[in-house]
């Protein structure tokens, strides 16, 4: 089952960080807030489904000596030096998000990993969240950055597993930054079948029974951005 995002059109990127002490002035902080505004379709795999608009997005990160949370993804970093980054992650699952309920469609909330969205046009059948333990292992240079991770289901939920490879490269020319991305995520037949596969309960006039196999999906990503001031951007993806 194939998940893609498609964001249409510019998004104007504010990027908040907390304030200061005087005495700490200078000095990084520990939070990352941003907004971005703009359109943009996240697609639906359900039958009979609308893909689902985005207008605003939210990111919300903080990150300690060791510990992070990252838009919904809780962290413990095992290894931090010039050649690798890993850490170990607890996550939801991030398919769950297309079984939503709720009536906000014009919002995509990254805190916690939730996006919050409806297919009005669709009734879905019940899935629960998964909470997933996994490794995520950072590693960068001159030659570009390479993110490996690997997720299984704790939660007793699905009991499958996901395996995600991400490669990009970027070029900085003053205040335009250009980065092209690709990379593949393979998912188990279990974790597809969960939230993918139709059973013979569920099945009616709009769905044979069915059930999913393990499956590979490839991915792509052209980013160009425009660096405004320190705050502001304005970044087409």
């Amino acid at each position: 089952m194939i998940n893609r995002v498609t964001l249409l059109l510019a998004l104007l990127v504010l990027f908040l960080a907390s304030p200061c002490d005087a005495a700490d002035e200078g000095k990084e902080s520990s939070w990352r807030l941003g907004v971005a505004l703009g359109y943009g379709q996240r697609s639906n795999p359900l039958v009979q489904s609308d893909d689902i608009p985005i207008v605003v997005d939210l990111d919300i990160a903080w990150f300690g000596k060791r510990w992070f949370f990252d838009n919904g993804d809780l962290g413990f970093t095992v290894t931090d030096n010039n050649a690798l980054t890993a850490s170990l992650v607890a996550r939801f699952n991030s398919d769950r998000l297309f079984f939503s309920r709720t009536d906000t469609r014009f919002v995509n909330v990254d805190f916690a990993g939730l996006p919050l969205a409806e297919a009005a046009d669709f009734k879905p059948p019940d899935r629960d969240y998964a909470i997933e333990l996994g490794v995520e292992m950072l590693t960068d240079g001159d030659w570009g950055a390479l993110q490996l991770t690997g997720f299984h289901d704790v939660s007793g939920t699905h009991e499958g597993y996901e395996l995600y490879a991400d490669y990009r490269y970027g070029w900085r020319k003053q205040r335009l930054y250009v980065e092209p991305s690709f990379g593949a995520s393979y998912k188990s037949d279990k974790l597809n079948n969960y939230y993918w596969g139709v059973t013979p309960e569920e099945a009616g006039l709009v769905a044979y029974p069915y059930e999913a196999k393990a499956g590979l999906n490839w991915h792509a990503r052209l980013m160009i951005a425009y660096q405004l001031n320190r705050h502001w951007a304005v970044s087409l993806v």
